[in-house]
């Protein structure tokens, strides 16, 4: 996928979001660290600039509450976690890049549940790759890509990575530091 392609993403993703809803302000947008963050506010931007609304936004960090914190021998690199709002009752949507196994979502939903009690929980990301090993699916997904377990899937955000842009990578050619070069 190509910055063209994420961005019709986003706006796809913004009409879905509030299509179910006559006034959206139970809505919530948390973005999962880092680049569920970035996706978040992109889709927060489309939706107060193209459509008018304006949706509460958090951020979490899901480090303490992922199952292999403990079994890590490096110190852990923790993010901010801020969502600024009370999520009694409201309907949240979290945002990540990729859903693969499904452990990194559980680890959200604990901590969502940890910072209050919403009345629903959707989940959405850019790329689903497969595998699973939790019953965990996406309620919106960007696009589905099949992958190997060998293949990694690297969604790139101009803010951190200088470019918008989805790839699918040979496990053995994640380690080159030239393997998102458009050549």
């Amino acid at each position: 996928m190509d910055a063209e392609d994420l961005n019709r993403t986003y706006l796809r993703f913004a009409h879905q979001f509030l299509e179910s809803y006559d006034d959206p302000k139970k809505l919530a947008i948390v973005g999962m660290q880092t680049r569920g963050v970035y996706m978040g506010r992109r889709i927060k931007l489309v939706m107060e600039k193209e459509l008018g609304f304006d949706i509460d936004f958090g951020v979490l960090d899901v480090t303490f509450f992922r199952d292999d914190f403990r079994t890590k021998l490096k110190m852990p690199d923790v993010k901010v976690t801020e969502i600024p709002f009370d999520l009694y009752e409201r309907d949240v949507i979290l945002i990540d890049d990729v859903l693969y196994t499904g452990r990194t979502v559980r680890s959200a939903l604990d901590a969502l549940m940890a910072y209050g009690r919403p009345r629903k929980i959707q989940f959405c990301c850019m790329v689903d790759r497969g595998h699973r090993e939790l019953p965990i699916a996406p309620d919106f997904v960007g696009v589905q890509i099949p992958t190997y377990a060998t293949e990694e899937v690297r969604v790139r955000v101009k803010e951190l990575d200088g470019e918008d842009a989805v790839y699918l990578v040979d496990g053995d050619d994640a380690l080159n530091e030239n393997l998102f070069s458009k050549e």
